[in-house]
């Protein structure tokens, strides 16, 4: 060796050794995947009047099947009550009829 051994040169040597004895565990785990972050553009103008547009039709939509709904209760409600008043006067004619 034409070179004296300093304190530089062993400090160094002992480095490289550490570090071939550290390296080879680091290298055989499994590397982790950083989780994807998902960025979602804030929607445009015309994206946003669209979502807007489609949530009132399926307002609209809603309201006028609850309205319908209504509607058919009401009117089966009055079938129901002219059929009893029906039946009822029938009952009364013939009792005054005497049958």
């Amino acid at each position: 060796m034409s070179e004296a051994m300093t304190r530089r040169n062993i400090l160094g040597f002992l480095g490289v050794a550490l570090l071939g004895l550290g390296a080879p565990p680091l290298l055989t785990q499994p590397a982790e995947a950083q989780p994807a972050v998902v960025v979602v553009p804030a929607p445009t103008g015309t994206e946003r009047r669209v979502e807007r547009r489609i949530d009132r039709t399926e307002r609209r939509q809603g309201r006028r099947i609850r309205r319908a709904m209504r509607r058919r209760m009401r009117r089966e409600g009055r079938m129901e009550r002219r059929l009893a008043r029906r039946e009822g006067r029938a009952i009364r004619r013939d009792i005054r009829q005497g049958m």
